[in-house]
């Protein structure tokens, strides 16, 4: 029986991304709408010859709808229970889920899970739900009924925390979107591993959903380099590469970030893992590296998204440029800059030839030695290339 939806018609010529199984629907290749629609809904999307596309969440801006069926399905328990399912056995299948040393991942990543709108991160038995979307945000229960269905005793709550990702989004303006637990009892500020290191996270008052998550490879790669060097890590929110450093054997670990609250994190997780050769620094980054001329053989270069959208692309790129400039200048001869992008506008062929940019103003040497980017519970949808966001670049200053 054929599902009672309301269907997007799509302009001719406008359906070949979808039939190459791109989620998106941009709102300029919409001919015409059938049926009403509120923002949020379910609706089914059709080629201008009314041949059917794809199933998603409708929403206003730019990106107006969000595929997240390419098959006609009724979006219930069950369907949420299977995509779940498929992610939370992928997980486990790379070693993720299930691994001794790490209780802290990504469980569901947006369109690299095929869940456009919806990423769900987990640390050590709380699922944090972020729905960039109003359509996941108002099937949220559900989801977390999926959720619990599929992890069993190992969840026990999930605590939604889609408000300040709806507002940065523009969507859900004029609405109250309380941040709230929706399965099980308030958790308090938790304390999760990774490889081995030890975390507080906060998920209900820190950034994003509370923790870096996709960090975790690339903090596994500083401790490789660590040892007996002194270290800079900068922008550092909750001092995640800062312990990696110290706990391989760095000489002496310096943590800067403008935020007093983040840096209390910081301190708390330093002090949560033993360690006692780290100074903190409440500091805007480009002050505090100012007169630190041949003082780190190590900088950690992690800022927040210069750009969010295109108009901002050329202010990103000139702040990337100055940041690395400074970093290349100052660090010692042998030096090591580990530096990173997670702006989307800044794609990785711009973020190399920034990082060029900035080696030539610096006047120094510098050879590449690693490509960065996220960890395997980020995954890239190949028919989605836009979800590899996260650009990094290790490099050896002569």
């Amino acid at each position: 029986m054929a599902l009672e939806r309301s269907k997007i018609i799509l302009s001719s010529g406008k359906d070949q991304s979808l039939r190459r199984f791109h989620p998106w629907v941009f709102s300029g290749a919409i001919k015409k709408i059938k049926g009403p629609v509120m923002e949020g809904d379910v609706v089914d999307v059709y080629s201008n010859q009314d041949e059917y596309l794809g199933t998603g969440h409708i929403q206003d801006g730019t990106i107006a709808v969000r595929v997240f069926s390419f098959e006609q399905v009724n979006p219930d328990i069950e369907f949420w229970k299977e995509k779940i399912r498929k992610a939370f056995v992928y997980r486990k299948n790379i070693g993720i889920a299930d691994n001794a040393t790490t209780n802290v991942y990504r469980l569901l990543y947006a369109e690299g899970d095929g869940l456009p709108g919806l990423i769900v991160d987990f640390y050590n038995g709380v699922a944090v739900l972020q729905a960039h979307s109003i359509g996941m945000h108002v099937q949220r229960i559900e989801i977390a009924k999926a959720l619990k269905e599929v992890m069993g005793e190992e969840l026990k709550a999930v605590y939604d925390k889609s408000s300040e990702a709806l507002y940065r989004n523009k969507e859900g303006a004029g609405l109250e979107i309380p941040n709230s637990y929706i399965l099980g009892e308030p958790q308090g500020i938790g304390e999760v591993i990774e490889n081995g290191n030890r975390f507080y996270v906060d998920w209900e008052n820190g950034q994003k959903t509370g923790f870096f998550v996709d960090q975790r490879d690339n903090r596994a790669l500083v401790a490789k380099y660590a040892k007996d060097k002194s270290v800079c890590n900068t922008f550092c929110y909750t001092g995640g590469f800062s312990v990696y450093a110290a706990l391989a054997g760095a000489k002496e670990v310096h943590s800067v970030d403008s935020s007093k609250k983040a840096m209390a994190l910081t301190d708390q997780n330093i002090e949560l893992n033993g360690i006692k050769n780290h100074t903190s620094f409440v500091m805007d980054t480009f002050d505090f590296l100012k007169d630190k001329d041949n003082q780190y053989d190590l900088i950690i270069l992690d800022p927040p998204a210069f750009a969010k959208h295109m108009s901002a692309k050329h202010n990103a790129v000139m702040g990337y440029k100055r940041l690395n400039a400074e970093a290349i200048r100052i660090l010692k001869p042998g030096g090591i800059l580990f530096t990173f992008s997670c702006s989307q506008v800044v794609d990785r062929r711009l973020f190399f030839d920034t990082i060029m940019s900035a080696a030539i103003v610096a006047k120094r040497n510098v050879r590449v030695i690693h490509h960065m980017t996220q960890p395997a519970d980020h995954p890239v949808n190949i028919f989605h290339p836009e979800g590899e966001y996260l650009k990094g670049l290790v490099v050896y200053v002569e």
